[in-house]
């Protein structure tokens, strides 16, 4: 299946230049969403997956489905301020300033293999982020996976020498 196909791209979204890579229609396809699910699932298998994690929110988008055909949980990393318990967190940059996510203290258990999942990957800010925060808890990210990257902007320089699938390249 050529999930492509259901990829909608708007032009200069959010400003001028950009173009925005929409997977609300891949989600509203049951079967599109299926087979992207069922793509990141056959990847994380030979892993050995202890808990899967993402970043908010359309990293839940591909994570929760995937966490549940593995039979495995699912951990969920904000922004400040929107985890109610206690977290850990790490500060990264962005293109005009910083912004920092959080992780709850205990979702992940030292030892356990961890996939992280996101629908992008662009500048890897923060997919490397996502990193620190589960490697701070003592887990070990054997896998990164994506429905899109956007070959671009480098995102894969920051998360050198971890194994990762991408879907779709634009």
């Amino acid at each position: 299946m050529d999930l492509k196909k259901y990829i909608a791209s708007i032009p200069d979204y959010p400003s001028k230049g950009i173009i925005f890579r929409d997977i609300s229609p891949l989600m509203a396809d049951g079967e599109a969403y299926r087979e992207a699910t069922k793509q990141i699932v056959y990847y994380a298998k030979e892993k050995r997956i202890d808990m899967v994690v993402g970043p908010e929110a359309r990293g839940f988008i591909v994570g929760c489905p995937v966490a549940y055909e593995l039979g495995v949980g699912f951990a969920p990393v904000r922004k400040k301020g929107k985890l109610p318990r206690e977290t850990i967190e790490v500060a990264y940059g962005l293109e005009y300033g910083t912004d920092t996510l959080t992780l709850h203290k205990d979702a992940i258990q030292p030892g356990q293999r961890v996939l992280i999942c996101d629908d992008l990957l662009a500048t890897g800010g923060t997919i490397k982020a996502t990193i620190d925060l589960v490697e701070e808890l003592g887990g070990i990210v054997v896998g990164c996976a994506f429905l899109i990257e956007l070959m671009d902007l480098n995102g894969r320089k920051k998360i050198y020498g971890y194994d990762m699938i991408t879907l779709m390249e634009y």
